[in-house]
Parts: C-alpha cells; sequence; structure tokens
C-alpha cells in the first residue's frame, strides 16, 4: 500500500494525469484527476457511459503519466471494473466534487483498479526509479 499512496501523492501534486487505453488497433489518451487506493488497490473513477469504459471492458491495458515539471512517473498494468457501491462512494468522498455529476448509486460511476502494475519515476537526469505493486 506505501508505493500506491506515494504514486497518489504525486498524482495529486501534478494534479492530473493521462490515462492511455487501446481502441481497437490505436491508443487514446485523456486526462484524468482521480487516483486513490480503494479496497487495497490503485484505482480512478471514470462513467462507465464514456469511451474509455467500453475500451477497458475490451482491453484492460492502461497507461498513466503524470509530469509535475521536474518528474514524471509512468504506470503500466491491467485494470478491472470494481463495481462496487461502496468502491464509489469511497472515491466520491475524498473526491467531493464528483458529487455534482456522479452518485454512488447512479448506475455510471465506475470505479477502475489496477491489478498489479509497475510505476517508473523519470527524470531528464536519469536514475530511474520503479515501483511495483
Amino acid at each position: 500500500m506505501v508505493n500506491m499512496q506515494e504514486i497518489v501523492e504525486f498524482v495529486a501534486k501534478c494534479g492530473h494525469y493521462f490515462l492511455a487505453t487501446v481502441d481497437g488497433d490505436a491508443p487514446r489518451l485523456r486526462p484524468l484527476g482521480t487516483l486513490a487506493v480503494i479496497n487495497g488497490k490503485l484505482s480512478f473513477q471514470t462513467a462507465n457511459t464514456k469511451a474509455v469504459s467500453r475500451q477497458l471492458e475490451v482491453n484492460p491495458n492502461v497507461a498513466i503519466c503524470a509530469y509535475d515539471g521536474e518528474t514524471w512517473v509512468r504506470v503500466t498494468g491491467q485494470v478491472f471494473a470494481q463495481h462496487s457501491v461502496e468502491a464509489n462512494q469511497l472515491m466520491l468522498d475524498i473526491y467531493p466534487s464528483l458529487k455534482s455529476m456522479y452518485s454512488a448509486d447512479d448506475g455510471k460511476t465506475e470505479v477502475y483498479a489496477f491489478t498489479s502494475g509497475t510505476a517508473v519515476f523519470s527524470t531528464f537526469g536519469g536514475g530511474d526509479r520503479t515501483v511495483e505493486f
């Protein structure tokens, strides 16, 4: 959990991150802002009505990248939809601004969690550091 929390804190410092998914044979990239440890898993939230959710159901491989102006982190792994009102509520509690768009039991909010993954912290000066979770 400590390794995952380090990733969450770094991304929070950055303000947002970019999530890459696969759509057929093409990459898709979009900014997101939710990242938390939910039920012991590194997790993010989106709406299951969005293309990103459909892409994740077909191909659960993702990459996340965030940059603070000096260091960046790249996180790769596979994710699954938690399909849990409890997980949805925990994410909404962590990010209360989402409550104007979603509710835990609205049938559209979805929390995705990494099954496992690798985070690589890097700088232009080198010295990459890898964190497994």
